[in-house]
């Protein structure tokens, strides 16, 4: 390890002692639009926690107008519902939080979201902004459920556009409600649904204006269509291209973010919950060489400098909730000291203790260097870590801020039976 690395750090960062610190952080966002909050994996308390605190402030004192999620927009849609008073039904967060059903169902139905939901509940109703804060899924997955959302609708305001939503949907029919049924079909046998959906995000987009907007209906509509086309998209390629499926989510992402920033107008103004792997500018990584891209990346090339400030989180050691395999249940796993010569190794030589470090114009020269970062999925093996949990990136290019959090404690999970497989 470098040594003027871990004096730069003790040099740059300020030591985090409660959740007053994060006044710094928010100071640095300025007149941004978009705040994208990192996570290094799914599964610690530490990272929702900090985000949870953090979200309030940028709402508070920087008039942000939602968040977006790494989730499905139809459950994530019951928390909007929720905390923007359209649901008159559903008494509690935790009852809200039961309409995550699909694994990892961990990510958002937990003890750590409940606090937030709550909180942007009361805040909604306060009247303290005359916009209501809105909070929204803008992940690829929910394919079935987002079909169904179209149907329903459509059925719901007797549209002439519910005979092309049947025919998308009876397209997909013969596969089950299974992605991965449909992804062998239509990558290998070219069997797919593709001109259908195509047909009906055309049919939905061309009529944006003539759809009802009460409780936000024709939002709602808009980004389930595109959900449709884009999941097609990227299951029928995810069999034969992985790297290209992960662009097609990441797009998908910028598209659902960019529809919700429409809605709110001028008054638009995002905080974005996903993993590092998504909001780090993948040009600052070793994905750029593979051609791969990334939310980050993208809302930095879409938007002026000013407007996008990306905060990264990580850890030396701890627990974490995470899978040994793809669908399996939930453990909690033990996070092994950092690798030698990695990003979080050289944070915790600068100190051990939780920190936070802002790259400006006068410090990002300092750390230009290219490091190994890590990166907790849902799926995790810590004795496999060297081999492929370390993204060689360059932190000042990757991130505006870094949050290190020296010793973190796995998430709180409220579902633990096994959940239904993507």
């Amino acid at each position: 390890m470098k040594h003027n690395l871990v004096q730069s750090i003790v040099e740059q960062s300020v030591m985090l002692t409660s959740d007053a610190d994060w006044d710094k952080l928010i100071q640095q966002v300025h007149n941004s639009k978009f705040v994208l909050l990192g996570e290094a994996s799914h599964g610690t308390s530490e990272f929702y926690t900090a985000r949870v605190e953090i979200t309030k402030k940028l709402i508070q004192e920087k008039r942000f107008t939602f968040v977006a999620v790494e989730g499905d927009w139809p459950a994530c849609q019951a928390i909007n519902r929720y905390v923007k008073g359209y649901d008159l039904v559903t008494k509690s967060a935790k009852d809200v939080l039961k309409s995550f059903d699909r694994w990892p169902t961990w990510m958002w139905a937990n003890e750590e979201m409940i606090d937030l939901i709550e909180w942007m509940k009361e805040y909604n109703e306060s009247g303290q902004n005359q916009t209501k804060v809105g909070f929204y899924g803008i992940d690829i997955y929910s394919l079935w459920e987002s079909m169904d959302e179209v149907i329903r609708y459509l059925k719901q305001i007797d549209s002439t556009d519910l005979e092309a939503a049947r025919q998308a949907f009876t397209c997909f029919e013969p596969f089950n409600r299974n992605n991965e049924e449909y992804a062998v079909s239509a990558g290998i046998f070219s069997e797919d649904c593709i001109e259908e959906v195509a047909k009906l995000l055309t049919t939905i987009q061309r009529k944006k204006e003539k759809y009802p907007h009460h409780e936000e209906l024709n939002l709602n509509l808009q980004v389930n269509a595109l959900v449709a086309y884009n999941a097609e998209n990227y299951y029928r390629t995810m069999v034969v291209h992985d790297d290209r499926s992960w662009n097609i989510r990441d797009m998908h992402m910028v598209d659902a973010l960019n529809e919700i920033m429409d809605f709110y107008g001028s008054e638009g103004k995002a905080i974005v919950w996903e993993h590092n792997t998504h909001v780090g500018d993948a040009s600052a990584t070793d994905m750029k060489d593979s051609g791969m891209i990334n939310v980050g990346q993208v809302i930095r090339e879409q938007n002026p400098t000013e407007d996008v400030f990306i905060t990264g989180f990580g850890t030396y050691r701890g627990t974490v909730i995470a899978a040994e395999e793809w669908g399996m249940d939930f453990e909690i796993k033990t996070v092994p000291p950092a690798m030698k010569g990695s990003w979080e190794e050289a944070m915790h030589l600068s100190g051990a203790y939780d920190k936070l470090l802002i790259f400006t114009d006068e410090n990002r020269q300092l750390f230009q260097g290219r490091i190994g970062h890590r990166a907790i999925g849902v799926v995790y093996r810590p004795e496999y870590e060297q081999y492929g949990n370390y993204v060689p990136s360059v932190m000042s290019d990757r991130y505006d801020a870094f949050i290190y959090i020296d010793e973190t404690q796995a998430l709180h999970p409220l579902v633990q039976e096994k959940a239904p497989v993507l």
